[in-house]
């Protein structure tokens, strides 16, 4: 896939990988608005990675890497660009980038419900782990009191 380019995005592309996520991700979280992306480019500026086509934003996934976890995050291809090679592209830079950092394993959040993800990711050589759950706690309200 040489016409496929993969880069780490800046604040300069937000506005655009929000949008791009309303048409190629499935689901939405607490952080997915500009303040929320624009702090993890901050802390980490290689995190957010983008493939590009001919200039246009076809993929994303955020590799979030704390020192001693990998995170995988908000894989998704544009649905006019699926199956080719592009969810494969960009998990490999991810997966070079934890190895470069020194990680050993990577984990995604993968929706239940989202079954063509879930192929995905399995395709990739990654799969589920029964034993854990998934435990959240939204710290807005208490953000707010502070």
């Amino acid at each position: 896939m040489t016409d496929l380019r993969i880069r780490p995005g800046g604040p300069e592309d937000l506005d655009t990988v929000l949008a791009f996520w309303k048409t190629a991700a499935e689901g939405t979280s607490i952080s997915d608005d500009r303040a929320g992306v624009e702090r993890l480019v901050a802390r980490d500026p290689e995190s957010l990675l983008l493939a590009e086509r001919d200039g246009e934003l076809v993929g994303t996934v955020i590799a979030g890497f704390d020192g001693w976890r990998c995170h995988l995050y908000r894989l998704a291809v544009h649905p006019d660009h699926r199956r080719r090679g592009i969810g494969s592209a960009l998990l490999d830079a991810a997966e070079e980038r934890f190895v470069r950092l020194g990680g050993r394993r990577g984990d995604a959040m993968v929706l239940v419900r989202n079954e063509r993800a879930r192929h995905a990711w399995r395709a990739a050589g990654y799969e589920p782990q029964e034993q854990w759950r998934r435990w959240v706690k939204h710290l807005g309200d208490r953000a707010a009191a502070e």
